[in-house]
């Protein structure tokens, strides 16, 4: 069954959606031929309303046209993932129009493979594999928590992700879904504690 993706995390995704607005107080003066004019309040005048709202710029990645690989090199949380994207030559793909849906593991994720593999992957003779296995963390098609159901999906790579999605929250393959929905200008990235790995790959092969 072909999915979409997060229903039960829909209350948790909102507070990646919000702008920021702020209030400006202005004093109350009057400037007028370069001397100040005082300006009298009557005692018994209403003073509680409030000035008018003056909304910020609006600061969410998709509204200043910041892209997938943008927003994953600004977080700081994937040096490690940016990096295999730039070395897998994959940077161009992913800052495209899309959209995309990416499960992108943190740096701790990538840590946690065994020792050496994330060097031999950087390699420039495994950059095929390593395309491989970071293609298996996209898909095609912006995919918001909203929308998750459980099933399996296809990725960028060919195979099939298997996500499931309970009370506990979801989990793709063994990866668990740390942080739904940060937006960007073409797609979506949900955060993933593990690094996901095609079935046909064998890492003990590199």
């Amino acid at each position: 069954m072909r999915i979409s993706f997060f229903k039960p995390l829909t209350k948790n995704s909102k507070k990646f959606a919000g702008l920021a607005a702020t209030l400006m107080i202005l004093p109350v003066a009057v400037a007028c031929g370069g001397q100040s004019t005082d300006v009298a309040i009557d005692p018994a005048a209403d003073t509680t309303a409030e000035m008018p709202a003056t909304e910020a710029p609006a600061t969410d990645s998709a509204a200043m046209g910041e892209t997938i690989v943008d927003v994953a090199a600004a977080n700081g949380s994937f040096n490690t993932l940016v990096a295999a994207v730039q070395s897998a030559g994959l940077a161009e793909t992913l800052s495209s129009e899309g959209p995309y849906t990416v499960f992108a593991p943190t740096d701790d994720a990538f840590a946690a493979l065994p020792a050496g593999t994330l060097d031999k992957l950087l390699l420039p003779e495994n950059q095929e594999v390593l395309a491989q296995i970071l293609s298996y963390h996209v898909v095609s098609g912006e995919v918001p928590s909203s929308d998750v159901e459980t099933g399996m999906v296809e990725t960028v790579e060919g195979s099939d992700l298997d996500v499931v999605a309970n009370e506990s929250g979801v989990t793709v393959n063994d990866a668990k879904v740390v942080q739904p929905d940060v937006v960007a200008s073409n797609g979506v990235i949900h955060v993933i504690d593990s690094v996901l790995l095609p079935p046909s790959l064998d890492l003990s092969t590199l």
